[in-house]
């Protein structure tokens, strides 16, 4: 049975059919691509921003010089944003070159491992911004109680720096977590379409 284009499968789970379809493919795919392209373009800012600073600070006649490589919090955020930028643009790509062929994916392996890449760099990315931004309170503030003295007082600019490229790299794992909720909604659709076959042949 059928209603403006709108099958409806013996399960009670609607199916859209024709140009609904591909008109709905069209807009996933366009969104898909302008957040990979964001995302690809805003880590590597990031990456730039923190794996660029530094600043030198004269103390007692003796130059020191803060670098992004004093803190392992800062270099797993700038490796994390070199890989998501790297695996952005290779997907990126990919969506370049299903739009122009008119494809989608229709593979469920495929869909499913872009899916599951997918998650694994956006837990990677949350998981490089909260390291970095403890250890940004931490250059901020200071912890008395285990003797770190504060760090920013000395290196205002290379903290501003850090503090810009961690929220950045925070804008970036928001767009990660919206990307993977389309990732899941390819895979759904096919796992989705595959039980709306088997339901007909009944």
């Amino acid at each position: 049975m059928s209603y403006l284009g709108v099958g409806v499968s013996p399960g009670n789970v609607p199916v859209y059919h024709g140009t609904n379809l591909k008109v709905l493919d069209r807009k996933v795919r366009v969104t898909e691509l302008v957040l990979r392209c964001l995302i690809c373009g805003l880590s590597v800012l990031a990456a730039v921003l923190v794996g660029t600073d530094t600043q030198v600070k004269e103390i007692f006649t003796i130059q020191k010089t803060a670098r992004f490589t004093e803190m392992k919090a800062l270099v797993f955020l700038v490796v994390a944003n070199g890989i998501a930028a790297a695996y952005s643009l290779v997907q990126a790509a990919r969506c370049v070159v299903g739009m122009a062929r008119a494809s989608v994916v229709s593979s469920k392996p495929l869909a499913l491992a872009m899916f599951s890449a997918d998650q694994a760099l956006a837990y990677l990315n949350v998981a490089a911004v909260g390291a970095a931004a403890q250890s940004a309170v931490f250059a901020k503030l200071g912890q008395r109680q285990l003797q770190w003295m504060v760090i920013c007082n000395m290196y205002g600019k290379f903290c501003n720096q850090v503090g810009e490229g961690i929220a950045v790299a925070l804008l970036v794992c928001i767009l990660m977590v919206v990307l993977s909720s389309i990732s899941a909604f390819g895979l759904f659709r096919l796992h989705g379409g595959s039980k709306a076959k088997n339901s007909s042949g009944w």
